[in-house]
């Protein structure tokens, strides 16, 4: 069985792409190779700078014959629907067969392929490769059409078995492919002659390329942390350079320099990204300090004087980037010990969005609101309102703006130039975070209010104005932003009704044009709030809008005719739930017989909820429960709708028969007993527990007893009972939206 290897080597494919392309040509040439009849026993994928690789091995020499048959129409069909039949086969007429059907005589098509040479088949499923290719981007140069990421030059295709090496024969664009290759753009030995994927990797090493980038990465890291000890400092890690470094060199040689005295006073956040980002370097620092002192480069060749010179041209270049970060560092931190009013000024002027206001109303708005969260999550009220009206300012930095990536890194360092407390420089920072799914979340109650304020506004403010995410898009990155307000409302145990916080947000967008600041920004009673600014409640539902043991079905029908959007936004903050908590073990019907729970919008009491149900269920007594509970539902249920009343009320111990049904009416009184101080407490553990301990009664009573009795008083004692059983589960959680 042959060993397939292939090689199409071009100008510098950029490093962001050799990844994904890496897979697309493993994908495409075995998935061809496979639609096409041949198999094989494994193919890996390399690159370089210069090169896309693939080693295919235990490829099979050819193709099997395909024998196909193929049922038409019946003899006495019509015309058209015989030669319909004739062009979909590529057949005559004499060509097909009659045979006999349960419908009369019928056509059949018999189409034999004779197995193809893996060289044939090689050849058309590479060229359809190269053609078709899914750069990001392409060009096309000279005055062929094909389009490649850069000047493709040469195509290596051989097959080699026992019998040696041959090459496959095509041509694409007046390139045809050979058995040559070369090595390294400076150090290399020209063009030479390979025989297999072994001696091919060879020989590219004697020519001075690495052709695995996993074996490049590892070659940098350790030469990076060998010199870094030596010099008695350390790499500041950082993966996704490290793989961008190690697709720009073919032969990496790692060099250490000293970062001149003049620039160690900078922020070291802004030392490693003015290297990273303009020259690629990783940052070196001094272990005993903390403080960024070296650089690490990556020269893609080996010189005479041990990359002396290389290093000298990079100080040079790197001597002129700091010059530039600290001339913004040293204007930035002028204006922030005058008080940062000129940048808080010019965010008057630079609009969030023109349905939203400028960067300033939208300041506004998350220091009012900030000032309300604060008493949630421990934070002082005025620190917090003020953190939210400099968190943004490093905005108008120029340090940020020459690096979008440091705000609110410079926006601390700003805060302490500015004198305020390390809670606010603290929260200049934190109140980003958490930005990704790999991000920490913070804990700083000052942080905290001011974060969570950001990511309402946001929420609130493109839900106001009909922006919504739709199917795979979301622009303004809502779906993180919600999950940003879950994890830091369950990261930080913050106990608060959400649909509280929705409301005076909405309003804040709503009537931006029609309240002064000052109204805006006030601190106000919620019910006040909306007793003054939005449509009148009576007394009975304004009790019931925030009182949460108050009847729900009367709380969501005032929600659902005032505060539609906030409802709206409220699922949505419940559909995001789902995939977190979905990721963390907990299945999504466990989360809806929890979210039809009173209380729905306090995330923290609905997860501890939803966490000691999926525990429960986890255990026999728990899973065996939900059965007899959907039994007990659906006899009551269809009972109820046949009978026309309800069921509830009046199960009485002394019409009880028999020991199973005396039991259940005990246990039932010991769960109760035990329940309801539980969820009192929320101690949820506890209710599950006490409930799940229902089980052995509940299976025992539907062993033993019948229902519906012919004594009409048993019966209904009996249908009440039942009464209990739903009621009692269902005060846990809604038990009826378990699947299973």
């Amino acid at each position: 069985m042959p060993d397939l290897l292939i090689e199409l080597f071009s100008e510098e494919i950029p490093a962001r792409m050799q990844g994904a392309a890496r897979d697309a040509l493993k994908k495409l040439i075995t998935d061809g190779l496979v639609e096409a009849g041949l198999t094989y026993a494994g193919a890996g994928a390399f690159s370089t700078p210069r090169r896309l690789v693939l080693a295919v091995e235990g490829l099979t020499a050819e193709s099997r014959p395909v024998r196909e048959e193929r049922k038409g129409p019946n003899t006495s069909a019509p015309a058209a629907a015989i030669e319909g039949f004739l062009r979909s086969t590529g057949l005559t007429l004499e060509q097909l067969e009659k045979r006999a059907d349960k419908k009369g005589e019928v056509y059949f098509a018999v189409m034999e392929k004779p197995g193809r040479r893996a060289p044939e088949i090689v050849a058309e499923v590479l060229e359809g490769a190269i053609r078709n290719f899914p750069w990001p981007k392409a060009m096309r140069w000279g005055s062929g059409s094909l389009r490649w990421v850069r000047p493709l030059h040469s195509i290596l295709c051989i097959l080699q078995d026992e019998a040696g090496a041959q090459v496959v024969p095509l041509t694409v664009e007046g390139i045809s492919s050979g058995n040559t290759t070369e090595g390294h753009r400076f150090m290399g030995i020209g063009r030479f002659t390979v025989t297999s994927f072994d001696d091919y990797a060879a020989k590219l090493r004697k020519a001075k390329v690495m052709l695995d980038p996993a074996e490049r990465e590892a070659h940098i890291w350790q030469g990076a942390q060998n010199l870094a000890f030596a010099a008695g400092l350390e790499v500041v890690e950082d993966k996704g350079l490290l793989t961008e470094i190690a697709g720009l060199v073919e032969w990496p040689v790692p060099l250490l320099g000293r970062i001149p005295e003049a620039f160690l006073a900078l922020p070291p956040e802004v030392l490693q990204t003015s290297m990273k980002e303009h020259q690629k370097f990783f940052s070196a620092r001094n272990p005993k300090t903390g403080r960024i002192e070296g650089f690490l480069t990556v020269a893609n060749i080996e010189t005479p004087d041990a990359g002396a010179t290389i290093l000298k041209g990079n100080l040079k270049v790197l001597s002129a980037r700091l010059s530039d970060a600290r001339f913004f560092w040293d204007n930035d931190l002028r204006v922030a010990k005058a008080g940062m009013a000129d940048w808080a000024e010019g965010l008057k002027s630079v609009t969030f969005h023109n349905k939203l206001g400028s960067q300033a109303d939208r300041i506004a708005r998350i220091a009012a609101l900030a000032r309300e969260i604060a008493p949630l999550v421990g934070a002082d009220p005025d620190q917090a309102a003020k953190a939210a009206e400099v968190a943004k300012l490093d905005l108008r930095s120029a340090m940020v703006g020459e690096f979008p990536e440091l705000q609110g890194v410079m926006g601390r360092y700003y805060a302490q130039a500015a004198g305020l407390p390390e809670a606010v420089a603290d929260a200049a920072r934190d109140h980003w975070r958490p930005k990704g799914e790999g991000d920490s979340v913070p804990s700083e109650p000052v942080s905290v209010a001011v974060a969570l304020a950001d990511k309402l506004d946001t929420l609130t403010g493109f839900w106001a104005i009909d922006e919504k995410p739709t199917g795979s898009k979301d622009p303004f990155a809502l779906r993180r932003a919600a999950l940003g307000v879950i994890r830091l409302v369950l990261g930080n145990e913050v106990r608060a009704e959400l649909f509280h916080e929705l409301a005076p947000a909405f309003f804040r967008h709503t009537h931006r044009n029609e309240i002064s600041n000052e109204i805006a920004n006030m601190r106000v009673d919620p019910e006040a709030y909306f007793a003054k600014h939005l449509p009148p409640l009576s007394p009975d539902q304004s009790e019931a809008m925030f009182v949460r043991q108050a009847d729900q079905a009367e709380i969501r029908a005032v929600r659902e005719k005032h505060y539609p959007r906030e409802l709206d936004l409220l699922a949505f903050f419940h559909d995001r739930l789902k995939v977190y908590l979905r990721d963390q073990g907990i299945r999504h019907d466990v989360i809806d017989a929890c979210l039809a729970m009173p209380g729905n919008d306090d995330l923290t009491l609905l997860v501890k909820r939803a966490t000691a149900l999926s525990d429960v269920l986890k255990t026999e007594d728990g899973a065996n429960l939900i059965q007899g509970f959907k039994r007990a539902n659906n006899i009551l249920t269809a009972e109820e709708k046949k009978d026309g009343v309800e069921y509830s009320f009046g199960a009485d111990p002394k019409f009880a028969e028999g020991p199973e049904e005396a039991a259940l009416f005990a246990a039932l009184d010991l769960a109760e007993a035990k329940i309801a101080p539980a969820m009192a407490s929320e101690d949820f553990p506890a209710a599950m527990a006490a409930m799940a301990a229902l089980r052995g009664p509940v299976d025992a009573f539907f062993t033993a007893v019948q229902v519906n009795s012919d004594n009409a008083v048993v019966r209904r004692n009996r249908l009440n009972l039942l009464h209990r059983i739903r009621a009692i589960c269902g005060g846990v959680a809604d038990l009826s939206r378990i699947e299973g």
